[in-house]
């Protein structure tokens, strides 16, 4: 009676595929799949790998694998000496699977290293602000003018010791006096970091 590698391997010779064509086509070692036809189980890790190979192999080659795997059984279970060798589940795997692994996990770790350092850069991070309006900073026969400004919302802005409050989306307003002649407009933002940020606009008021 023919055993389970040698119904494989008549199948593939009958069919004229070298080993190496199966390695790429069901993405196993050729080294595991001699060992299949050779019936060596030794040296596998554990018969979850050989079944699993089996499956793999005797579907490729158009075979019944619910028949292999019977009499894989018969075979592996008529054998009381079968010790495996050491986990090989790393080496189970062709190179271009193992690439496509580590490839994920490099993109994994890339992501969060980047998060991680986004993180860390709010953290060590003076707060940003910027003026939205006005746009132009001379004006003629104006009292005051309304800043517009934008900053993190959970920062503290401060304009010359009152306290001003931005909303959700931190934008805040400020009605601005001017005097005839230049102004310096002084905004202390500081941020939930304890980190502080000073802007200086000039506006003149023209006459």
């Amino acid at each position: 009676m023919l055993s389970v590698g040698q119904i494989l391997q008549q199948a593939r010779l009958k069919k004229g595929y070298p080993l190496s064509l199966i390695e790429k086509q069901i993405k196993v070692r050729e080294k595991f799949l001699r060992a299949i036809e050779e019936n060596n189980w030794k040296f596998f890790s554990s018969k979850i790998y050989i079944t699993g190979i089996i499956k793999n192999y005797s579907t490729f080659l158009g075979l019944d694998h619910k028949k292999i795997l019977s009499f894989f059984r018969r075979e592996y279970e008529s054998k009381d000496d079968v010790r495996f060798q050491r986990k090989v589940s790393s080496l189970y795997l062709i190179s271009d699977t193992r690439w496509v692994i580590i490839g994920i996990f490099i993109a994994i770790s890339l992501l969060f290293l980047s998060y991680f350092g986004y993180q860390v850069s709010l953290y060590i991070s003076p707060p940003k602000v910027v003026i939205i309006e006005p746009m132009q900073s001379v004006f003629k026969r104006i009292d005051k003018v309304k800043i517009v400004g934008k900053t993190e919302k959970e920062a503290a802005v401060t304009i010359f010791g009152e306290r001003v409050y931005q909303n959700k989306e931190g934008i805040f307003e400020y009605d601005y006096p001017l005097k005839e002649g230049k102004n310096v407009l002084v905004i202390e933002i500081i941020g939930a970091n304890g980190k502080k940020t000073i802007l200086r606009k000039e506006f003149i008021r023209e006459q």
